[in-house]
């Protein structure tokens, strides 16, 4: 994916990386990992969110910055009918789309972009879903494409959306990543000039950045937004993203102050970042959990037998204190502690090799049996080190008869080919993105997520029972009880073995001001300064 234009500028925009962090109003992010695209309902990763629709981009609702709590964002408000089925939203008037050198918009933002974002996403005869096929991972993990029945425009600042059935987490839905409204005008330019793809590769939005290039493997570089519908979240001219996958050059660029933001930071560092007078490190418990995924497709481990042998031969702690330096805990279920509905009665098995060897035998795993473990190149919150973490499974594996071959792609490839289900088991981690157990319980290991976030493949009837009907309450309580019966199926069947959930660090130079940490997981800079 690259934009037409010449390496020298390339080379000249990487160069003004370093002056560009000497003045007041620009800011360098030294990001993991190069984004697939910029189109935030294609994907399911951080990487493409914090690229695109925490930067370019708005939602009709949105989480408070540094928090899970709802608030208006391109929609002032929503109102929702007695049986929960139909929700109108009503449009905050005078919002501008980014203007840059190839669109100019005509019009503020309306109902319109409203029905062409979510019509895309359910219509696959939509005009530019036909000439630009395309899949929505997270729109069709969650069920929406079954669940939204209409997306109905009312006038040009009321959006009527009609669903099938009660869906209790529907609003927090819409304050995700994949919900970003897209211009239904640029679209319809892009279609009429027959590059409808570049919807993909140069985004528009009504965020607080402007986005104005991109080199894979090296920038991606955004303009502070001066027509933003809330002001007082601009506070930077220039937003650099500098991509720098490797950790140990992403410290040496911070401490070096080319860049005054830096994304995860390996757990060694941090104790050296602490200590750097230049420096500070924000933490907080994280939402998230490290998990590995038995693709239930491959056999031996299509037998739950097998894959809580391999489980119990996993010593989790040996991997928390060595991966995780300690900055975390080791998990004894499928979500996080701090996610509401976690049955805390549920208990990970002890770390057993013994036990796990003679499981194995019970199940008719020959020694030596082969098993693709595949590791992530990418560092994660959930996981710091999947190389380092599958090394020390693959020594645990051995132990009990079972030979390990270590697997890695670059990110992109990594996801497009475990989607596709080609992996044997790997290495994965989620964060929660709204704040509601089915964004775990649904997203992660629902029927429907197959193909999408659902790499163990797994399905269970009585499972998905479970989690549709927990969905169709407004009942915490009577949720909670459905969610908590629902994990005890997971445990019992363990599709996934949970590893960890970490403490979230973000690094940066003491002049960055007003940062707040997502409990979500993105990287977001609006409201953020640099004090000079």
């Amino acid at each position: 994916m690259r934009l037409p234009y010449a390496y020298s500028l390339l080379a000249a925009s990487l160069l003004a990386c370093a002056p560009l962090a000497q003045a007041a109003s620009n800011l360098v992010y030294c990001s993991e990992a190069s984004p697939a695209g910029f189109d935030p309902a294609q994907y399911t990763s951080g990487t493409e969110f914090d690229a695109s629709a925490e930067t370019v981009f708005n939602r009709l609702v949105q989480f408070q910055r540094g928090g899970t709590t709802l608030e208006p964002g391109l929609a002032t408000q929503w109102d929702v009918s007695a049986d929960g089925k139909t929700y109108t939203f009503h449009l905050r008037q005078g919002v501008k789309f980014h203007t840059t050198d190839y669109f100019k918009p005509t019009r503020d933002f309306t109902a319109d972009d409203v029905v062409f974002t979510f019509q895309r996403m359910l219509d696959k005869e939509q005009p530019f879903r036909k000439a630009y096929p395309t899949e929505f991972p997270y729109f069709t993990d969650m069920g929406l494409d079954q669940n939204i029945a209409k997306v109905e425009k009312v006038d040009d600042h009321t959006v009527v959306f009609t669903l099938n059935k009660v869906d209790a987490a529907f609003a927090a839905d819409l304050a995700m990543s994949f919900a970003s409204i897209q211009s239904a005008e640029y679209a319809a330019q892009l279609l009429k000039a027959g590059k409808p793809e570049l919807l993909n590769q140069q985004p528009i939005g009504t965020g607080p950045f402007v986005f104005s290039r991109y080199q894979k493997d090296a920038v991606i570089r955004f303009k502070g937004n001066p027509d933003y519908w809330k002001p007082e979240d601009v506070k930077l001219d220039n937003l650099i993203f500098a991509i720098t996958p490797d950790a140990a050059t992403r410290l040496q660029k911070l401490k070096a102050n080319e860049c005054q933001v830096s994304g995860y930071a390996r757990p060694a560092d941090l104790v050296e970042m602490k200590q750097d007078p230049q420096l500070k490190v924000l933490q907080q418990p994280g939402f998230n959990v490290g998990f590995l995924a038995y693709n239930v497709q491959h056999p031996p481990l299509d037998k739950p037998e097998v894959r809580r042998a391999l489980d119990m031969a996993i010593n989790k702690q040996a991997i928390v204190d060595t991966v995780f330096q300690g900055a975390g805990q080791v998990a004894q279920n499928v979500i996080p502690p701090n996610q509401w509905s976690y049955d805390k009665n549920i208990k990970g098995a002890p770390y057993d090799p013994e036990k796990a060897k003679a499981l194995l035998k019970q199940a008719g795993i020959k020694d030596g049996t082969e098993i693709a473990l595949w590791a992530m190149t990418v560092q994660r919150a959930s996981n710091p080190n999947a190389r380092q973490s599958a090394q020390m499974i693959q020594q645990d594996w051995a132990k009990v008869g079972i030979k390990a071959k270590i697997v890695s792609y670059e990110w992109g490839e990594y996801i497009k080919r475990a989607k596709a289900g080609e992996h044997d088991v790997l290495t994965y981690g989620w964060t929660g993105d709204n704040g509601d157990p089915d964004n775990w319980l649904g997203v992660l290991y629902g029927c429907s997520a197959i193909g999408g976030s659902n790499y163990a493949r797994w399905c269970d009837k009585s499972y998905d029972a479970l989690i549709q009907k927990a969905k169709t309450s407004n009942d915490r309580a009577e949720r909670t009880r459905l969610y908590e019966q629902a994990q005890q199926i997971i445990r019992q069947q363990m599709p996934v073995s949970p590893m960890a959930h970490s403490v979230v660090s973000q690094p940066m130079r003491k002049e960055v001001q007003d940062f707040k940490i997502n409990p979500f997981g993105v990287t977001g800079f609006y409201g953020v300064s640099l004090d000079r």
